[in-house]
């Protein structure tokens, strides 16, 4: 997805700055826009269907609260208002309005994990309140709840997925390269709890085969790009070029971090991620999400 114009400026004024001028049009192709959101203040529930992490979720009273297969409630994790969003949706993917809800079961093992994303338009949200599990949810723990503050961010690749022959020279290193992508997402002012859209956080930059392999064919990854992408270009009848571009159009949803206040610990201290296909992003279609845990 192309930087809008005024990202573009945005980012060259920072390339120029920051002396990274060697790697402009690396950079220039390979930024995201995203969304990023930080804890605000404690909730305290006096305004139903805020933006929120951990805690409880806000539910009009006829809806049922998701479960995973052997009938055991979901745990909640978090609920994003998408009015509140869509002015930082820079790349104007999300719906303008309604609330995204993210639910999870246990998160053994760390891909395919059981998972809810529900959408509820806003004719749907008018008797929307505070509800707690109907029983012990599937993660049997309780998490603090907190009200999310969002901003827009430039998301340059992470360590997993840039390219170090593009940013490396001998006068710039990977350590001044991260000093420029700590700049750019501001995430050394910002206690960061959920990111949308950026870069997922990984050991190698193979999170979006795994995830459309999965979403496309019901195959589990086995950890070999050039294999998943041939079964990719079958499940497209041969077209080796509609495999790449869905590949390239598997979207980081959101990535939800391991945080101390709200409770959550994914492993050792690792990321949960649900990925969605741009398609279905735009189409509406959150059932048709994928989610894994990172931990290093």
């Amino acid at each position: 997805m192309s930087l809008n114009e005024r990202n573009r400026k945005k980012l060259e004024e920072h390339i120029f700055e920051q002396n990274v001028a060697h790697a402009s049009t690396y950079l220039l192709e390979t930024t995201r826009q995203g969304i990023r959101c930080e804890k605000t203040a404690i909730e305290n529930y006096e305004t139903p269907c805020t933006s929120r992490i951990g805690g409880d979720p806000d539910l009009p009273p006829q809806f049922e609260w998701p479960q995973t297969t052997d009938g055991t409630p979901m745990t909640f994790l978090l609920q994003l208002n998408l009015q509140e969003l869509v002015k930082y949706d820079e790349s104007l993917l999300l719906p303008a309005r309604g609330m995204l809800y993210f639910f999870v079961g246990i998160d053994e093992p760390a891909y395919d994990i059981e998972h809810r994303v529900l959408f509820l338009q806003d004719d749907q949200l008018v008797s929307a309140s505070r509800r707690h599990s109907p029983a012990e949810t599937a993660l049997e723990e309780q998490f603090a709840g907190y009200q999310l503050g969002a901003r827009a961010t430039l998301e340059p690749p992470n360590y997993a997925y840039v390219d170090y022959d593009q940013i490396e020279t001998d006068s710039f290193s990977f350590e001044d390269y991260e000093d420029f992508r700590f700049l750019l997402t501001e995430m050394m002012d910002h206690d960061d709890v959920a990111t949308l859209f950026g870069y997922p956080t990984g050991q190698h930059d193979d999170s979006e085969y795994e995830a459309a392999l999965m979403l496309l064919t019901g195959k589990q990854y086995d950890y070999k790009m050039e294999k998943a992408l041939h079964e990719i270009t079958a499940h497209f009848a041969g077209d080796e070029t509609k495999a790449k571009q869905e590949i390239q159009d598997t979207l980081m949803l959101v990535e939800i971090e391991s945080d101390n206040e709200v409770g959550f610990c994914w492993w050792d201290a690792g990321v949960l991620q649900f990925f969605i296909r741009k398609e279905d992003l735009l189409a509406g279609r959150f059932d048709r999400t994928y989610c894994s845990l990172y931990s290093s």
